[in-house]
């Protein structure tokens, strides 16, 4: 674990004072591996990698940049859970050392980039080819570990975080595309990031670089090839089964190992099955904030940890916290996304290092087994279409206006959001309907410079991800869900990596195990979201791994932050001192003087002042602070 950074010069040439651009970037990156550090430069100085290290697996032993004996260099951020399994296939007589890292390598050797297929675990790495004078770099199936690059001056660069990168570029800039996606979706689309010129390698996707010209492919796709054969009992087993070995091999490691847990479903299932055997080395971590019962599940968590006889601490949230630390957010997030729960998990994760360096969390499983209410919100409205229509039993909905009635009790509290998505547009295709519910920026009017950012469409983005080949055309569910899979997920995943690593702490998902994720594609809608049950399939299966107080909840929040109560409290001031600096008041995409204009209009619920926030301190972290950035090369060559 740990961070990766490197360059390779595009056209095989000396890159000045290659080693101390390692530097550079293994210093902006420390938060990541805090246990050591290495670095690599080729003899003819044309290609070099970085790493910080977070030692979890191979304490002793396991350093990078790791080379082995054919002259292959390997610079890798992430576990490759079933590395025994595949020591003792390539020949565990060969290693040197007892790590993951190194199975990447024999097992590359062995099998060329199809190595791939035989990792199972998160990652991102780069491997050199000494051989065939080659960079070949790969991220993992679901975007676990991140993946950024930038091309200047003929030089590929690449890094874990998009801050390693920015000392190198000509200049720091938004991209206006991924701009509008955060604007609409509050995270980016299709490999964009939020500056100009800097991507990110996407999951699932190989990158490769030989003679100076880049290719990049996908090795891997989830299909939603549907399953009528088989019943619901026998998908029920097979999940079980598929969770209780992916938790399994997720608790491999060389240090003790702790969880998250929130009170919901999916955290609660991961440290149930972790702690099924033995409680002794767990310790369970979670977050409250006490200005409100309503934003305090605490009471849960403390059910699960009582129930399963396990450690639980726990940490109090308030408005100075929040006051405290939203800038460190912003700054390790690299960029905003994914709404306000990356606050409160910045806190909990801070907890959790304290004591431990890797933990489990539930990240997944509404994505996987359909969890967010939204699927129900917009199910409703189509079975009521097709009731009218006739055509409740065309195969496209496989959930009956009748039996959907009884669980529309979900929707209490989002009666607010049912006025404002029906408003216009009622009855839509599937496709315009669901970009609809998950678009923000019509709640945003004059605070935007709307002009600026024409004439890229967001909404085609989105519908050539929603209607995508690999999804079938007779289930709205699954283009929902898989729409989510393969935008927000990662989105969430990049905080989940980011929040963590900030204090030196590894997360793993046990949820994103590509057996487990293969096999629920291929479940069909009227099992895995029966009568409109969100995540049906996953309650049925781990029924007896929970207590019934949290299997039977109907009021997850999700962990919201209190941020329009502290706005007309305790941190007033603070957001609007931020909004008010002079540099804030002359932004060209945002006008701040409207959106200081509208701090006491915001909804109890509502997101847009979080979201303009975040952007404003994106760009007073990044934008504003060019010249720190900068001065970090400013001498190198």
């Amino acid at each position: 674990m740990g961070g990766i950074g490197g360059g390779l010069n595009l056209n095989y040439e000396i890159v000045p004072s290659m080693e101390k651009r390692l530097v550079v970037m293994n210093t902006l990156q420390k938060h990541r591996g805090p246990d050591g550090e290495g670095i690599w430069v080729h003899p003819n100085k044309y290609v070099g990698f970085g790493h910080r290290r977070l030692s979890v697996i191979d304490l002793e032993t396991g350093n990078q940049p790791m080379s082995d004996s054919w002259g292959n260099w390997i610079t890798h951020n992430g576990e490759i859970y079933n590395y025994p399994e595949l020591r003792d296939e390539l020949g565990k007589d060969n290693f040197k050392t007892s790590s993951d890292t190194e199975v990447i390598l024999h097992a590359y050797r062995k099998w060329g980039k199809e190595c791939v297929q035989y990792l199972r675990g998160m990652f991102a790495f780069a491997i050199w080819d000494e051989a065939k004078q080659e960079l070949f770099c790969a991220r993992d199936r679901f975007g676990i570990k991140p993946f950024y690059y930038v091309i200047v001056d003929g030089v590929f660069y690449f890094a874990s975080e998009v801050k390693a990168l920015l000392p190198f570029t000509k200049k720091i800039e938004t991209c206006l595309e991924g701009f509008k996606d955060y604007l609409t979706f509050q995270l980016c689309l299709g490999g964009k990031t939020l500056f100009k010129n800097i991507h990110e390698l996407l999951p699932g996707h190989m990158l490769v670089i030989r003679n100076g010209t880049i290719q990049i492919s996908r090795y891997w796709q989830v299909y939603y090839d549907l399953d009528f054969d088989h019943t619901a009992k026998y998908f029920e087993e097979k999940v079980q089964e598929l969770i209780i070995d992916s938790v399994d091999i997720h608790l491999r490691s060389d240090v003790p190992i702790g969880g998250y847990i929130s009170g919901g479903l999916d955290s609660s299932i991961i440290a149930s099955v972790a702690t099924r055997k033995a409680t002794s080395n767990f310790i369970g971590f979670t977050g409250k904030f006490s200005i409100s019962e309503e934003y305090d599940e605490s009471r849960y968590a403390r059910e699960l940890s009582k129930w399963r006889g396990f450690e639980l601490r726990e940490i109090d949230i308030n408005a100075t916290d929040f006051i405290e630390n939203i800038r460190k957010v912003i700054y390790h997030l690299d960029y905003p996304v994914a709404g306000p729960g990356s606050f409160s998990q910045f806190m909990v994760s801070c907890l959790a290092s304290q004591s431990r360096k890797v933990v489990l969390g539930g990240q997944g499983g509404d994505e996987i087994f359909g969890g967010y209410t939204r699927y129900l919100i917009a199910y409703f409205e189509q079975c009521i279409k097709a009731a009218i229509d006739g055509t409740m039993n065309s195969g496209n909905f496989i959930v009956t206006y009748e039996s959907i009635i009884p669980n529309l009790v979900a929707l209490r509290n989002y009666k607010p959001l049912l006025q404002e998505f029906w408003k216009e547009g009622l009855f839509e295709d599937v496709d315009r309907r669901y970009f609809r519910l998950i678009n923000r920026a019509p709640a945003l009017g004059e605070e935007v410079n709307w002009e600026a950012l024409e004439p890229y469409s967001a909404y085609q983005t989105f519908r050539s991800i929603f209607k995508a080949d690999n999804v079938g055309k007779e289930s709205y569910f699954d283009s929902m869900t898989h729409f989510d899979f393969k935008t927000l997920l990662p989105a969430l995943l990049q905080v989940e990596d980011r929040v963590s690593m900030a204090h030196g702490l590894e997360s793993r998902v046990p949820f994103l195990d590509h057996p487990l994720v293969e096999l629920a594609a291929t479940i069909p809608s009227n099992i895995k979201f029966k009568d409109g049950t969100m995540k049906n399939v996953l309650k049925n299966s781990m029924r007896s791994y929970l207590p019934d107080a949290i299997l039977n909840r109907t009021d997850k929040m999700g962990f919201p932050v209190p941020l329009n109560a502290w706005l007309k409290g305790e941190a007033r001031g603070f957001i609007h001192d931020v909004f008010s600096t002079s540099q804030a008041l002359n932004r060209d995409l945002i006008n701040n003087r409207m959106v200081l204009s509208k701090l006491d209009s915001e909804s109890k619920y509502g997101r847009n002042i979080w979201g303009l926030l975040c952007l404003e301190l994106w760009q007073q972290e990044f934008h504003d602070r060019e010249y720190q950035f900068k001065k970090l090369v400013s001498q190198l060559n």
